[in-house]
């Protein structure tokens, strides 16, 4: 018997760093074909995926080689870095049978469509995964904003934010051994104990539209699909509680 996911659209926010593995810079390929096979997974479930990627695995406005830098121009760079991962992300995926559109925001029309709300929303229903580039096209503005963003405006029913780790703790847990494990956590007391799950600006977004966030281990196989399930994965944070 199959199981009815918990959550009909979604949206999974992807760090550039998942892309890498274990190689300093660029890409691993095995990990974007597991992405793949674990997005494919959960589409056959009937689940409606986008998905917001970093640039970290190219370009990271915050790096030390970056300081010097405009801002801007930095920023800039960092946006077009993740049309990069979202073109071999579409590769991967449609090598693996998914239907999948690229909506920039950032005018890129070789390559990508304008990421118009509408158009993604039916993309959407269609059944197609919808990446969305450049972040929000505007600098200053992190791909986590941008995640929350695009959820609120596709009304996904979760933000999920795939990460190497298995969730939120209290401290860093590599530091502290008697670090506390959140199962489950409100928006007001990851503000009280000011535990770092996104950045102000995005998780302000989240919690003001009542957006729930499951912050979990995308590396490890299965537990993508678990968390459309409702399982207990990872750190849920808000959820209407």
């Amino acid at each position: 018997m199959t199981l009815a996911p918990r959550y009909n659209r979604i949206l999974l926010k992807l760090s550039g760093e998942l892309l890498k593995g274990t190689h300093e810079f660029g890409f691993d390929e095995s990990v974007i074909r597991d992405f793949g096979a674990q997005i494919c997974d959960v589409v056959s479930l009937g689940v409606q995926v986008s998905i917001v990627v970093g640039g970290g695995n190219i370009f990271r406005g915050g790096a030390p080689f970056a300081e010097n830098m405009d801002r801007t121009t930095a920023d800039n760079v960092g946006m077009l870095a993740t049309l990069i991962n979202a073109l071999m992300l579409q590769d991967a995926f449609e090598k693996q049978g998914m239907a999948v559109r690229i909506l920039s925001a950032i005018p890129s029309p070789n390559i990508a469509e304008p990421f118009i709300r509408r158009r993604a929303v039916e993309h959407l229903k269609a059944g197609k995964v919808v990446i969305f580039a450049c972040g929000t096209g505007s600098p200053f503005f992190t791909t986590d904003t941008a995640a929350a963003l695009r959820a609120c405006e596709v009304e996904a029913d979760v933000l999920l934010k795939g990460t190497k780790v298995r969730g939120v703790f209290s401290s860093d847990p590599a530091k502290d051994s008697s670090a506390r494990f959140y199962e489950s956590i409100s928006y007001e007391e990851v503000l009280l104990n000011n535990l770092k799950v996104m950045d102000t600006a995005a998780f302000a977004m989240c919690r003001d539209n009542n957006l729930p966030i499951i912050v979990f281990n995308m590396t490890a196989p299965g537990n993508l699909r678990q968390a459309v399930l409702g399982k207990s994965v990872g750190t849920l944070v808000g959820g209407g509680e």
